[in-house]
């Protein structure tokens, strides 16, 4: 009986260090982001609707939803399920070093985009709409 239990002890044991060491490989795996630069003109650039108007950041949950979320995750940490297959790290978008981008600069990498993000300036043709995505990005702050 003691040998039995010391058996699954060690088995659990192992299954759980080859989930940990798996787990940190594939991460590990997915480079940096390298810094993104933004024209000076688009740092600056003011949204054309509110930012905090409650509407403004519920139609950016659902743009969130339907085009970011799948790489992005539901909080913004980098965890969607497309998110794990990609080269680059999808970012942690409730850190101060994403946070601290300005509106114009969120907006700018929104609309182009670059190596494996996409630019939503075609996918998204309304304007307030990507605005409304830089609005629920903020709320991911933590």
């Amino acid at each position: 009986m003691k040998t039995t239990q010391k058996a699954i002890t060690l088995l659990v044991t192992m299954i759980i260090a080859v989930v940990f060491v798996f787990g940190n490989t594939v991460n590990a795996q997915q480079a940096k982001a390298k810094p993104w630069p933004v024209p000076d003109k688009n740092k600056t650039m003011k949204a054309a609707v509110n930012l905090k108007d409650a509407s403004v950041i519920s139609s950016g949950k659902e743009a969130w939803a339907k085009n970011c979320k799948s790489c992005h995750g539901a909080k913004g940490l980098g965890d969607g399920p497309k998110g794990a297959s990609l080269k680059t790290f999808p970012g942690d978008f409730s850190g101060a070093a994403f946070q601290g981008s300005t509106d114009g600069e969120l907006f700018f990498r929104t609309n182009v985009g670059r190596d494996e993000m996409p630019g939503y300036e075609k996918k998204i043709p309304d304007a307030n709409e990507r605005w409304a995505l830089v609005a629920y990005m903020r709320t991911l702050k933590k």
